[in-house]
């Protein structure tokens, strides 16, 4: 597979672009892999590439049930940021920080990383102490962290409406300068064609029904296309984490949600970083369409539907009328749900099962997008191993039994 370069552009268009070759490869299963992963998306495909990159495994097969990216890789909002008050998130979301920062250079695909800020409002005392907390634990962590009063608020953001006897007044926000957002389908895409490259299988179209196991250890997946052998799995699998889970014979402290977004028609430049806010529970970016990125929390009911419930979505627009007036003469243009899988403490479940053999990386919630490449990473480290990451220690399946939660729910107030 070539490498994409000017150089091979100028040749391609001289032939009519007609020379390209696939992106990755449609392989048949082999009858047995070293490892296999089960799961497409963007924490799949990451733990695969770091899998035969970083610790030479490549014998490895991707399985997806349906299409590469098509679940909530395809679905997010694609902020990026690390700025969380425990160390355990801070560390394992700033090493994905650093790693999407030369990401584009290290697959050869262009993930249009862009480093504009995000900031999170406060529009009420306890948000801006609650925030100012946040700052100085990101700052001990080595993490850029500002808190910025409200006319340094209204000249970063001059659509934002700041006035003092508005519905939700802003009394400041904390800002990451290197946070911003990043193409989720490109992060996809980057992460398939590397591993693919490094001899990775990605099999699309191939559902896995059951876990195989044999005294307790896996020894392969029952798949829509026969068995496959293998002697560890890696489940990656989002809001279907349950589900397969339920197929090993043990459970998940999870529950599965339908998180919506939406996006406006096309506009000129207006807004050129993201705006969170917790206390109305919305977040906004412009994406290079020129298309506002809208979305907020969860919908209430547990559900595997992709599709939300419509107040949840006439509560956010009407927050974001409110912080921005201008977006109010704004047609919405489409608008779609994904299934995400929320933990007691919003935290991940990174490690082993009590299945030998078989690992587990879920629980993101609504924040797994900012941590694809860290969580593959570090997921790719403990599948090659057997052991935890430095990183992904405290993610343990069983803290839930010794109370060592990870508790970013009571921290950030907000489902990331």
């Amino acid at each position: 597979m070539g490498k994409y370069s000017i150089i091979s552009l100028i040749r391609n268009a001289l032939a009519y672009h007609e020379g390209w070759e696939k992106a990755w490869r449609s392989p048949e299963p082999q009858n047995e892999y070293d490892v296999i992963i089960v799961g497409g998306g963007g924490h799949g495909l990451a733990t695969a590439f770091y899998l035969a990159k970083e610790h030479g495994v490549n014998n490895v097969a991707v399985i997806e049930k349906g299409w590469l990216g098509g679940g909530n890789t395809g679905r997010n909002t694609t902020i990026i940021r690390s700025n969380y008050l425990w160390d355990e998130s801070a560390g394992i979301y700033e090493k994905s920080l650093q790693l999407y920062e030369g990401l584009s250079q290290e697959l050869n695909f262009n993930i249009m990383l862009s480093q504009r800020g995000v900031l999170n409002l406060a529009h009420n005392l306890h948000d801006l102490r609650e925030l100012e907390r946040r700052v100085n634990a990101n700052i001990l962590n080595g993490i850029d962290s500002e808190i910025l009063n409200t006319q340094e608020v209204k000249n970063f953001v001059p659509i934002i409406n700041t006035d003092p006897n508005s519905r939700y007044p802003i009394l400041g926000a904390s800002l990451q300068r290197r946070g911003g957002t990043a193409r989720h389908d490109a992060v996809a895409w980057g992460f398939a064609r590397s591993a693919d490259k490094l001899g990775v299988d990605i099999i699309q179209q191939c559902e896995v029904t059951g876990i195989k196991q044999r005294r307790g250890r896996v020894i392969g997946v029952e798949t829509t296309r026969g068995l496959i052998k293998t002697k560890k799995v890696g489940i990656v699998v989002a809001g279907h984490s349950s589900e397969l889970a339920r197929m090993a014979g043990f459970r998940l402290p999870v529950n599965s949600y339908t998180l919506q977004a939406l996006v406006t028609e096309p506009v000129k430049p207006v807004l050129d970083t993201v705006v969170m806010s917790n206390a109305v529970h919305v977040y906004v970016s412009q994406s290079d369409k020129g298309e506002l990125v809208i979305g907020a929390g969860i919908d209430g009911a547990h559900s595997y539907s992709q599709r939300g419930s419509l107040h949840v979505i006439e509560g956010q627009l009407g927050a974001l009328c409110e912080l921005f007036p201008i977006t109010s003469r704004l047609r919405m243009m489409r608008q779609w749900g994904g299934t995400v899988d929320t933990c007691p403490d919003a935290s991940p479940i990174i490690g082993k099962t009590p299945v030998d053999g078989l690992f587990i990386n879920c629980g993101w919630g609504t924040g797994g997008f900012k941590a694809t490449p860290g969580s593959g990473w570090v997921f790719a480290h403990t599948l090659a191993t057997g052991e935890p990451h430095a990183l992904n220690a405290a993610f343990t399946l069983d803290r839930f039994t010794s109370g060592l939660l990870i508790d970013e729910h009571g921290a950030a107030a907000v489902a990331h």
